[in-house]
């Protein structure tokens, strides 16, 4: 559910160029570009995605949430509410010997967020589940996985304008699972000392923090994101420890832009898929 707009992409550094290789020239169908979508590159074209033209489409929140997470050697990692699969696809392609499951609501998310990892050539270390963060149940395997990450619905129900998409919806507000529900599900899937990592509005920052700490996920690393370096924070990321002690580390605050329409040396970095 990654598609919020934090950021529009103001920039003339795209994050991701629209290819008219439509793919139809592959024998295999699950490759077809369809009618309804567009066929996106990114970082470097190592990554192929398929997005719906007028509907769920992922941002910049996406690509810096998959950098800040904390992920180790081998580790199994949980994207809850995983949308066209783009956060999973970027672990995959980061970290080469993480295995990772995608869990999703919306049936024709979950199709498309399936061919494109099937495109990308990660079925062997990437699953896609359809199911309800509310009803976490015995298809999973609770307290096994090493990393939850979560881009989560950043608006109540009567909040803000409602678009007329279904998809768009789902994605902006809490109307199929709130905060404390995606948090809940992280917890149950989470071993003792794993790490749960959310991008989130900076001004829910003390919502986060009550939700978590309920969740019994104890905030651990914090990062503001500023569209500017003069303006106020538009996003936070915050990564967690079910278990853990108190004790907040505040991270130097990630700055999208350097002046309108270039971005900062580092968001080029994270959009390029490079790693200091």
């Amino acid at each position: 559910m990654e598609n919020h707009e934090a950021f529009r992409d103001s920039s003339s550094e795209p994050l991701v160029t629209q290819t008219s290789q439509a793919c139809d020239r592959e024998s295999d169908p699950i490759s077809r570009q369809q009618s309804n979508e567009t066929l996106d590159v990114l970082c470097g074209s190592k990554l192929r995605v398929f997005q719906s033209r007028a509907g769920y489409r992922f941002s910049l929140d996406a690509l810096v949430l998959a950098d800040f997470v904390t992920v180790k050697r081998s580790e199994k990692l949980v994207d809850l509410g995983t949308g066209n699969g783009i956060i999973a696809l970027l672990l995959a392609r980061l970290y080469p010997s993480a295995t990772l499951q995608g869990v999703e609501l919306q049936p024709a998310m979950v199709a498309r967020a399936r061919r494109n990892v099937a495109v990308n050539r990660l079925v062997q270390r990437v699953k896609i589940l359809q199911g309800d963060v509310r009803e976490i149940d015995e298809r999973y395997v609770l307290a096994d996985c090493d990393v939850v990450v979560c881009n989560p619905p950043y608006r109540k129900p009567n909040s803000g304008r409602l678009s007329v998409n279904d998809e768009r919806q789902i994605a902006r507000h809490e109307l199929n699972g709130n905060l404390g529900d995606f948090l809940g599900a992280g917890a149950l899937l989470l071993r003792n000392n794993g790490r749960m990592a959310l991008v989130y509005l900076a001004a829910r920052l003390g919502d986060l923090i009550v939700a978590m700490r309920r969740a019994g996920i104890e905030p651990k690393r914090l990062r503001m994101v500023h569209s500017f370096t003069e303006s106020e924070a538009s996003l936070i990321l915050l990564e967690g420890v079910k278990g853990g002690k108190a004790g907040l580390a505040v991270l130097p605050p990630l700055v999208i832009y350097r002046q309108a329409k270039q971005y900062t040396d580092e968001v080029t970095a994270i959009i390029a898929g490079e790693r200091p």
